[in-house]
């Protein structure tokens, strides 16, 4: 396919899941205003409710209407498959579920497009806030239709960093993920963390934070932000420093390359301590 032809067909796709997105949006804010059936997963902070589903559900639905033939990763319905050449829609229909348990606006729905498993398509959309933001590669990012860009922020004493900090009531990666912490508080201007992934990741790309850092997290997660953030003009890296893959579950994003260097940096000491 020619790269003109592609365009149009990416940019098809875009129009066609902003709708779907948009119109998921309203049952997410039905969800946020009434009580819900909450469920546990994995573990007891590992939390579902029926408008998780239902909203997973809706989209791959509508979705395969749509554009048959195209594949899934969704955290709900379709569970850890792996990415391939093939289009797949990776999709959290609420990342942020317990933020959204506890009626705290912190929570968005996320959804991302990959081909020949590169991203195309980054939409992360908090209805309860009132915030679209969209990636297309190669188009920019965007917060309700206007330009977003990460900050230049170079020196980590300047440095807004989030972490995912409630992570760390996994015992098996807890000592891990405090000493981590304290390397960064230790250092940074300050530190954040709301519950969401892809939210954080918007934020770096806002320019409101320099830097978001998470391992173990899911595709789902994640994905849609990275491209964001990578639209916005910032640095999109595994923890440890090597190139971002998306079924790695290790992200590091910041605005500049000098902060990402000197966090990882800051993460090995922590992690070697």
């Amino acid at each position: 396919m020619a790269p003109a032809q592609q365009e149009d067909v990416i940019g098809n796709y875009y129009n066609v899941i902003l709708q779907l997105v948009k119109n998921a949006g309203k049952v997410l804010v039905e969800g946020f205003n009434n009580t819900k059936n909450v469920k546990t997963k994995s573990a007891d902070y590992d939390l579902v409710t029926e408008y998780d589903r239902r909203i997973e559900e809706i989209l791959i639905k509508q979705l395969s209407a749509n554009f048959p033939g195209h594949k899934f990763i969704g955290e709900e319905t379709m569970g850890a498959e792996k990415l391939t050449d093939a289009p797949t829609w990776i999709i959290d229909p609420i990342d942020g579920t317990t933020n959204f348990v506890h009626r705290d606006a912190n929570c968005a729905i996320s959804v991302a497009f990959a081909v020949n498993r590169r991203l195309e398509i980054g939409i992360v959309y908090s209805p309860v806030r009132d915030q679209m933001f969209t990636a297309q590669r190669g188009k920019g990012a965007f917060l309700n239709g206007k330009p977003i860009h990460v900050s230049n922020v170079t020196d980590i004493k300047k440095s807004l960093v989030g972490q995912e900090i409630s992570l760390a009531q996994c015992n098996t990666i807890k000592e891990k993920l405090l000493k981590r912490l304290s390397a960064v508080v230790s250092k940074a201007h300050g530190v954040r963390s709301i519950g969401t992934c892809a939210m954080s990741l918007c934020y770096v790309a806002l320019g409101a934070w320099d830097a978001y850092q998470v391992d173990y997290l899911w595709p789902w997660d994640y994905s849609a932000g990275a491209l964001i953030v990578e639209e916005a003009g910032g640095v999109v890296l595994s923890t440890d420093g090597s190139p971002f893959d998306v079924m790695k579950q290790s992200i590091l994003v910041t605005g500049t390359k000098q902060l990402a260097e000197d966090l990882i940096k800051t993460f090995k000491q922590a992690d070697s301590s």
